[in-house]
């Protein structure tokens, strides 16, 4: 028997999928610190000022400050992205679930519970305005730490793609960072195709860390040949 039950979203745990949802995002942060300290550019500008500052004062106290305010701005690189998303989703459709997911045709939000405590979610909404085909979008994917490697994460996406077949979409996507290694692979181990990528915004593109877009393609559409 499965360590968890999935269910629909109830009123009842807002609280709770904005502290998975937040415990998510914000453990990306030391990734991406390490993930910027380990770019060339970034390792030759390190090196480059604290260099200057070393031949300017001969210093090597001011040389040791110069290094860390460096160091200080890069974490702070790091943070922005992650605390700017957060921000927006829950000013947008996490702030009143309910109304967003629950509420809306085609669209649905799901939790996993264990030992009744959420320790999983994902959402799903339809893509407005899809060109040819009818698309999901599959948002929020989150797992506790501790519940992690127990099948707890696929089993919400396929309730996902079961959803999305139910309901007649022909195709699943989703944007997933470059640095959730672990959401991405699982991804592409369930099927989902790479289709391009996009930055969330400009600290993103200056230290080089995109938005993967993948794409599932459901049988159901397959058999129509869409």
């Amino acid at each position: 028997m499965a360590p968890y039950h999935i269910r629909k979203y109830q009123e009842s745990d807002h609280k709770r999928v904005l502290a998975l949802f937040s415990s998510g995002m914000t453990e990306h942060i030391p990734t991406t610190f390490h993930y910027m300290l380990r770019q060339p550019p970034v390792i030759l500008f390190l090196l480059v000022v604290s260099l200057t500052v070393f031949l300017l004062t001969d210093s090597w106290l001011l040389m040791m400050v110069s290094s860390f305010t460096l160091l200080a701005f890069l974490w702070f690189l790091a943070i922005y992205t992650w605390r700017k998303y957060m921000a927006m989703c829950f000013h947008t459709d996490l702030a009143d679930i309910t109304r967003s997911y629950m509420n809306a045709y085609g669209s649905c939000f799901w939790v996993a519970e264990s030992g009744g405590q959420v320790v999983g979610i994902v959402g799903a909404l339809p893509v407005k305005n899809s060109p040819l085909q009818k698309q999901l979008r599959l948002c929020h994917l989150s797992v506790a730490l501790e519940h992690r490697h127990k099948g707890t994460g696929k089993a919400l996406v396929r309730t996902v793609l079961q959803f999305a077949e139910a309901q007649g979409y022909d195709e699943v996507v989703l944007s997933v960072s470059i640095l959730q290694y672990a959401a991405l692979s699982l991804y592409q181990w369930m099927g989902f195709q790479k289709t391009g990528h996009s930055f969330f915004s400009r600290i993103s593109r200056l230290r080089n860390t995109p938005v993967i877009h993948l794409m599932y393609r459901l049988p159901c559409a397959q058999e129509r040949g869409l």
